[in-house]
């Protein structure tokens, strides 16, 4: 699914049920808007993000060949860097954004945005990636990644959309911990 020519928001719309082209369009805008309320004296490096996140009972399955979930209402929550002058104290935006969707009791991940102010535009970070491993519904959850051209020019030709698996492959998850009734076997 690595794209940076197609449309973002039929990439997003195509991910998941639960979006729609007006709640993709919401989804980028608002990582856009969400950046400028960054806190970066230090490095002068603004991100926004924006998640769309669903209620802890929402299905796994999703976009492909796979049948669709069950559509659900899906939320949008927003988050922004956040530095310190103790420099590893700050906080990412993606984390940020990740965080308060939990809080909230929206720990399901259908969808990421993220803005920076470089292009091509930014990535998220390793420490970022694995977070969001936690809560992501899939390795199919789009990452839709916006450069400053997204914001003079176009969405389209400012952002790459990736799927999350291609940002972490081989990644390592809950389900790659022992249960509980394993733990009889890595010494209790």
């Amino acid at each position: 699914m690595t794209s940076s020519a197609s449309d973002p928001v039929s990439l997003l719309t195509a991910s998941h049920s639960a979006i729609d082209a007006s709640s993709a369009q919401a989804l980028l805008n608002a990582a856009i808007e969400a950046k400028s309320r960054a806190y970066c004296p230090y490095s002068r490096f603004r991100v926004g993000a924006a998640i769309l996140a669903c209620p802890a009972n929402t299905p796994e399955v999703i976009g492909g060949a796979s049948p669709k979930p069950v559509v659900v209402e899906a939320k949008l929550f927003t988050g922004v860097n956040v530095e310190n002058a103790s420099y590893p104290v700050g906080v990412c935006a993606e984390r940020c954004a990740f965080g308060t969707a939990v809080a909230a009791g929206y720990p399901r991940i259908i969808a990421i945005a993220v803005s920076t102010d470089i292009n091509p535009p930014a990535s998220p970070c390793g420490m970022c990636r694995q977070f969001m491993r936690e809560f992501v519904i899939g390795e199919d959850v789009c990452v839709a990644m916006m450069g400053r051209k997204a914001e003079e020019t176009s969405i389209t030709e400012g952002t790459i959309v990736k799927r999350f698996g291609e940002l972490l492959p081989m990644s390592f998850g809950p389900e790659d911990l022992p249960s509980v009734k394993d733990s009889a076997l890595v010494g209790e």
